[in-house]
């Protein structure tokens, strides 16, 4: 087995990084039929849930000796965990190289490569009519031509997980209190992996609800283009098998985009796109259900309301040309009723 040794410097710098993060908030939202909180994890430095997996990533890697100085990351990620390598890598001092697609929104790949040196764009869609596996195996070509590179892995890195156990979730548990609901948006798994785990430790009652889109292959629908990112796979990421969920809500992505507009308009609330399809599937849940209506048999004073929480994943800046945009939310509407095969929606 090979011994690697530690980069102290890093190391130190990680202990200095933590120690300057603080709790994301938890707000209450006025709604009819649960008493409802969500967890802004916009509020992280670099915008969004997948700081926490990123950050406990490198940590990890740094403390094991598999990322020093001389290390490249190399990562395949479209969006938040792009952003958020980028941020922390930038931190430490480590070169990083995204690889993303044309599904990546035009804010972010600016941001991208102001942040980093080298920054790989694909353009070939899969089977799937995704660019997930043509990212993936351009990752794999550069962790051969690379002197020394890392791949994070975040669809099947257990450190992924733990972020989310150790900080996510127990922040949300010491915030919240008992929870009889959580609605977790699905992409790498990570995120409800380490989530539904803590919190049914904590709350053995509490129902974890998977938050997924409609052209997503992760629960056996079927493939279809998907123009939303932060949401969704092509692929059955390992870490959704380790997660503990009781049901699946499937939300169209036209549905997330009326979501999104509902949470600004009620609340205040920007954010984005994998927000609005959680936001959706809360609401969408509850007019099925019922809750806080009366039991059979029971005095019509009704059951209590239940206790829900749900996370919203990034702000919606980078989603301005398009989730906020009437031209593009028209066309994505045309699009969703429009015959299989027909091209209406221009990304980007």
């Amino acid at each position: 087995m090979l011994h690697r040794r530690a980069d102290q410097f890093l190391i130190e710098r990680t202990k200095e990084l933590r120690r300057g993060l603080t709790e994301t908030p938890l707000i209450p939202l006025a709604d009819e039929r649960c008493d409802l909180v969500v967890k802004l994890e916009f509020c992280n430095p670099a915008g969004s849930t997948k700081d926490r997996s990123a950050r406990w990533i490198l940590e990890q890697a740094i403390r094991r000796g598999e990322i020093t100085r001389d290390t490249t990351v190399v990562e395949s990620s479209s969006g938040n965990f792009a952003l958020a390598l980028a941020f922390y890598c930038r931190m430490l001092g480590i070169s990083f190289v995204p690889v993303i697609d044309p599904n990546c929104n035009e804010a972010t790949e600016t941001q991208l490569r102001l942040l980093c040196e080298r920054v790989e764009k694909v353009s070939i869609r899969d089977a799937a009519d995704s660019y997930l596996k043509s990212r993936l195996s351009r990752v794999q070509e550069l962790l051969v031509d690379l002197d020394s590179a890392y791949w994070p892995n975040q669809y099947a890195n257990p450190d992924a997980r733990d972020a989310h156990y150790r900080f996510t979730a127990g922040e949300l548990i010491a915030q919240a209190g008992p929870l009889d609901y959580l609605f977790v948006g699905v992409g790498t798994g990570g995120t409800i992996a380490g989530l539904s785990h803590r919190i049914k430790e904590t709350y053995p009652g509490c129902v974890v609800v998977a938050v997924d889109t409609e052209g997503s292959v992760i629960f056996g629908g079927p493939p279809k283009k998907r123009r939303i990112p932060g949401i969704g796979s092509s692929i059955v990421p390992p870490l959704c098998g380790q997660a503990l969920i009781d049901h699946v809500e499937i939300v169209p992505e036209v549905r997330a985009v009326e979501a999104c507009g509902a949470l600004v308009a009620k609340y205040g609330l920007y954010a984005g796109g994998s927000t609005g399809s959680t936001y959706a599937a809360v609401q969408d849940y509850f007019a099925r259900h019922r809750p806080g209506a009366p039991r059979p048999g029971a005095p019509h004073l009704g059951a209590p309301r239940p206790r829900v929480a749900f996370i919203a994943a990034d702000r919606g800046h980078a989603y301005a040309q398009t989730v906020y945009d009437p031209t593009w939310v028209q066309q994505l509407g045309a699009e969703a009723v429009q015959p299989v095969g027909v091209e209406a929606l221009a990304v980007n």
